[in-house]
Order: C-alpha cells, then structure tokens, then sequence
C-alpha cells in the first residue's frame, strides 16, 4: 500500500473510531447513570420501573423504565448497536492498516524478542479472536457459574496477558493489544448477548407476552462488564503517545497500573449514589495511580542506563554536531525526511523530520526521549541503532545538542 494512501486512511479510520467511540462510551455511560438514579415513579399501576426528569440545552426530559408487561410494543423503537460495531470495525481497520500493511514493523522490537513481524502479525490477531473464546468459556463454564470466582479468573487472565505481551512485542503494540482486546470483548458483548436478549425481548412484548427477567439480567450483566472495560480501554487506546510509558522496562508494571486504575475509578463513579465518601475515595485512587505510574514506569530508570555497558565508546569527551548528525542520518532521517529513503510510513512520520540541524534541535528532547532512554525509536529497531550510538546521542544531547 502507497504511503500516502495509508496515511489518508489512517487520518479517515481515526477519525471515525473516534467519532464512534465517544458515541458507544457516551450512551454506557448516560443509561448506566440512568439506572442509578432511577427514583420510584410518581404514577402508579402502570408498571414503570422507576423515572427521572432532566434538563439539557433548554429543554425538559422525562425517562422512564418499564419492563411493558403486557404493554403495546412502542413505535419507533430506538435501538443503540450501530456505534458498538462502528467503534469495532474501525478500529480493526486500524490495526490492519497501521500494525499489519506496514509489515509488522511497529508490532516487534528485537531487543524484547526474536519473534518476526509475520509471527507477530498471527499472534496479534490470534489473539483478539482467543481472548474473546477464553472470556466466554469463563462466563459461560457451569463450574463457574458464581461470578465472583468467573471475575477473579477473568481478572487473573488478564494480568497475565498484561505481563506476558510487553516480553513478546513491543511496548507500543503490547498496549494497543490489551486495548484491542478488551474492545473485542466489548463489541462481542454487544452483538452476541445483548442485542439477542434485546431480541427477545421485544418479541416477547410483540407476542404479548412478559419478557423473561432472566433474559433482561443476562444482558445487564454483560453491559456492567463493558461499563467497567471503559476506562481501561481508553487510556490504552492513547498509550501510542507516551512512549516513556509503554517503552519503559517495566512497562508490564505500568500496564497493570493503568488497568487497575481506570477499573477502580470506574468502579467508584458507579457507587457514588449509594457510597457517601466516593470522593475522597477517588481523590485518593487518582493521587495513588499517578503517584505508582510515576514511581513504577512514567520515571525513566535513568539518563542512558539501557544503554550502559555498551562498550568502550560509553565514554569520552564532547560528542561534536557531526557525530552526532552521522548517527541520526542513518538511523533516523530514513524515515524522519521529507524524502525518506524508506517510505514504509510516508514522508516525515508524525511531522517530524531531520533534513536540517535546526529540526534535529527542536526536536533534542524527543530524541532523548525516544532513541536514548526508552528506545521506542527506530520502531522495532528497524534501522539497526546500536547501543553505542545511542550513547553518543545521549552524550551529544548531555552537553546541550550543541551545533558545532
């Protein structure tokens, strides 16, 4: 595929997945609301469930929640699945086209493992249709039907996945992976159980007849499931920026973090109607998940220490521009240029370019960043940095990215 055909769909599909996801998120989030804070109605012998009244851009809404036992089914019926399977499919398209056409490159980094880029690509796919086969053999197994051992099991299973990908790809594909994941749970939950039972539901009201609270309760629980995987889902879905996260050495730890944290701040915002010291709770929740990122992962170890003991050229004097320049020529400016020697990602990725000494100084912090104490860059190593470079980098960058 053309570079610039890719990168077309890459803005396109983002944009959509974007789009589709504020959407899908909104609605979980606006009826999970709704459900708490549902009070008794005010008429009664109707079969209302409860009922609120709200206000929005000048206007007055009243909701309210029936089971329509024997009622007449309503026309229309507004029904929410399109955005659940937009959000899926655009973001499946994503991963094809940034992580799969480019040959598997952003997917692997030699210094993490000797897996190839078309081993990858099978792992990661295999992966989303696996993850999905395990969690409905968990919520589906009679052995354990309790949830609370189906939670602990899921729970361990996904720590597992959590500290087993970033040893087998690279930090940035082990993050979007556990993303992808848990949006491929999510998206199943919503085309194989809860649409069905909503199915069943308005076939039963259509017949006349009750509609199964069973049904009903299966259906809740599976959206209480994808009401919990939203958080987590998010931040994994933005990780790709923050390459001192996902590129630290303990990225694995960072991971659990970032999961832990955006279950359990979901987790409080459900039960502030019912738990009075919600705040403090989640004051103290978001000070502990900054305070464990900051000590565990978003701290580098330290300036150059992947890259200690790389030989005798870790030490010496003053790196002169030039030396320094050598280096990034043949290792960055491949790609980073306006006429890249390789065009896998198009002409200067993310609009950074080296073409001349004064864009390879304003962009000396990211280059620390990226190529010296996270070596996220060259993705996957594609263009063979080593460690010695990557000391005169750090080196040059020390004494103040001189121009000399």
């Amino acid at each position: 595929m053309e570079p610039q055909l890719r990168e077309l769909l890459d803005l396109l599909l983002r944009w959509v997945h974007v789009i589709a996801g504020i959407m899908w998120i909104g609605n979980s989030l606006l009826f999970n609301w709704l459900d708490r804070n549902l009070l008794p109605p005010r008429e009664t012998g109707r079969g209302f469930q409860g009922e609120a009244w709200l206000i929005h851009s000048g206007g007055f809404y009243l909701v309210q929640k029936t089971p329509l036992e024997g009622g007449e089914l309503p026309r229309p019926l507004h029904w929410f699945k399109w955005q659940a399977y937009t959000t899926w499919l655009s973001g499946a398209c994503l991963l094809l086209v940034v992580y799969y056409v480019s040959g598997g490159a952003l997917l692997v980094d030699p210094a993490v493992s000797g897996i190839g880029p078309g081993a990858a690509i099978l792992l990661s796919a295999g992966l989303l249709v696996a993850g999905w086969a395990v969690y409905e053999l968990i919520w589906a197994w009679p052995l354990v039907r309790r949830e609370r051992a189906a939670t602990f099991l899921s729970l361990a299973i996904l720590l597992a996945a959590g500290l087993a990908l970033p040893h087998v790809l690279s930090g940035r594909a082990a993050f979007l992976q556990m993303g992808a994941m848990l949006g491929t749970l999510m998206a199943g939950n919503v085309a194989t159980k809860i649409m069905p039972a909503q199915r069943q539901l308005v076939q039963a009201v259509g017949a006349g007849a009750t509609p199964d609270a069973a049904v009903a309760a299966r259906a809740k629980q599976r959206s209480i499931h994808n009401n919990y995987m939203t958080f987590p889902v998010i931040v994994l879905m933005v990780s790709s920026h923050f390459p001192g996260l996902y590129g630290h050495e303990r990225n694995w730890l960072v991971l659990w973090i970032l999961l832990a944290g955006g279950a359990v701040v979901r987790h409080l915002m459900n039960i502030r109607f019912t738990y009075r010291r919600w705040v403090p709770a989640l004051a103290a929740t978001a000070a502990a998940g900054a305070a464990a990122l900051y000590l565990a992962g978003a701290r580098p170890a330290g300036p150059g220490s992947r890259v200690a003991g790389a030989g005798p050229q870790d030490v010496g004097g003053d790196v002169a521009f030039s030396t320094a320049r050598s280096v990034i020529d043949r290792r960055c400016a491949a790609c980073h240029s306006a006429n890249p020697a390789d065009p896998s990602f198009g002409a200067s990725p993310a609009g950074v370019a080296f073409d001349t000494p004064e864009q390879i100084l304003a962009r000396a912090d990211r280059i620390l960043a990226r190529a010296v104490l996270t070596e996220t860059m060259p993705p996957g190593n594609k263009t063979w940095m080593t460690p010695p470079e990557r000391e005169l980098l750090r080196r040059w960058l020390e004494q103040g990215a001189p121009l000399r």
